[in-house]
C-alpha cells in the first residue's frame, strides 16, 4: 500500500469510529513508515472532547487498524481534541468559525504577504474573506492556504468571563 492508499484508509475508518460515536473528524496525519509510523486523531463535538471520548476511539480505530493491518510494522496512535487553536482545514471550518480570529500562512505571497492575523469574516466562491490586522480586508483562495488555526481570542475571553461573573 502507497502513502496516499494509507491516509485513505486511516480517514476512512476514523471518520466511521467518529461518526459512530457521536463524534467529528476534524483532521487525521500520518507521518514517518517503520519505527517512526505515527497516525495523530482529532476529534471534536459540541462542548468539547473528553479523555473518556479520545479512549474510545483510540480502542475502536485500533481494533479496526489491527484487523485491516495498512501500516506496516508498529506505529503510534494518538487521539485528542484539536486544541483551542484548533487547525482549519476545510471550506466547512472556514464557514463553522466565522467571526473568529484565526492566522493563516499562504504558499506563496498575496500582494507581498504569506502570514494573516485575524478574523475570517465570511467563505464565497472558494476565498475566504479575512479582515487582516496589517493590511485590512483580504480575499485568500482556499487553495492558496498552507497552513491556518484558530487564534485564542484572550481579549473577547476576558470580556466574556466579567459578564458571567457579573
Amino acid at each position: 500500500m502507497d502513502r496516499s492508499e494509507i491516509e485513505d484508509q486511516l480517514k476512512e475508518f476514523a471518520s466511521e469510529v467518529a461518526v459512530n460515536n457521536g463524534l467529528e473528524l476534524v483532521h487525521v496525519e500520518f507521518s514517518g513508515f517503520g519505527k517512526n509510523a505515527a497516525v495523530r486523531i482529532f476529534i471534536d463535538k459540541e462542548g468539547g472532547i473528553t479523555h473518556d471520548d479520545c479512549s474510545l476511539v483510540s480502542q475502536e480505530l485500533e481494533k479496526r487498524l489491527d484487523a485491516a493491518d495498512p501500516i506496516a510494522g508498529r506505529y503510534i496512535l494518538e487521539v485528542s481534541s484539536p486544541g483551542i487553536e484548533r487547525g482549519l482545514y476545510s471550506e466547512k471550518d472556514y464557514r463553522r468559525f466565522t467571526g473568529e480570529m484565526a492566522k493563516i500562512k499562504t504558499h506563496t505571497p498575496l500582494n507581498g504577504q504569506r502570514n494573516f492575523r485575524g478574523r475570517i469574516e465570511s467563505v464565497e466562491n472558494g476565498d475566504v474573506e479575512f479582515e487582516d490586522k496589517t493590511s485590512g480586508r483580504v480575499k485568500i483562495p482556499l487553495a492558496a492556504i498552507a497552513k491556518a488555526n484558530l487564534e485564542f481570542d484572550i481579549e473577547r475571553e476576558l470580556k466574556e468571563s466579567k459578564k458571567r461573573g457579573s
